[in-house]
């Protein structure tokens, strides 16, 4: 059995290619799915609140998924010339890693980015999504 051990570094990449890529995206989905009075009160909680075991081993699945997409585009888009091409990559990168985290079981975009989030300030959660990754990984392959 191989055990990939997954640095705080690697979740920031991830967590930072997510956000770039998908910025645009996230605001069109909220927007389109939540008024904006529900948009603000995820934020304001998740800072406070802990996130359980259940939501980690939730966001464990939705990151293979994301981080599964995000490699294969950026091999697609390191291997673009053209600007146009690779924008257009970017956004179709971007809309395929909402729908994964999406339709994972027990994950909205908000509380994936949440984690995200609570994880870049409290190295205890890293470890947390790093050893719930670590066990949802071969189920992954």
């Amino acid at each position: 059995m191989i055990i990939r051990h997954i640095p705080a570094a690697s979740l920031t990449a991830a967590a930072l290619s997510l956000m770039v890529l998908s910025t645009q995206a996230f605001a069109q989905q909220a927007t389109q799915e939540q008024q904006p009075a529900q948009a603000q009160q995820p934020d304001s909680n998740a800072a406070a609140a802990p996130v359980s075991d259940q939501k980690i081993e939730a966001f464990a699945v939705a990151y293979l998924q994301v981080d599964k997409i995000r490699q294969e585009y950026s091999a697609k888009i390191g291997a673009t010339q053209d600007p146009t091409a690779k924008q257009q990559l970017q956004t179709e990168a971007s809309k395929q890693m909402v729908q994964a985290v999406q339709t994972s079981p027990g994950m909205s975009v908000d509380e994936y980015n949440a984690i995200l989030t609570a994880a870049k300030k409290d190295p205890a959660l890293v470890k947390k999504v790093q050893d719930k990754i670590q066990k949802a990984e071969p189920a992954q392959q």
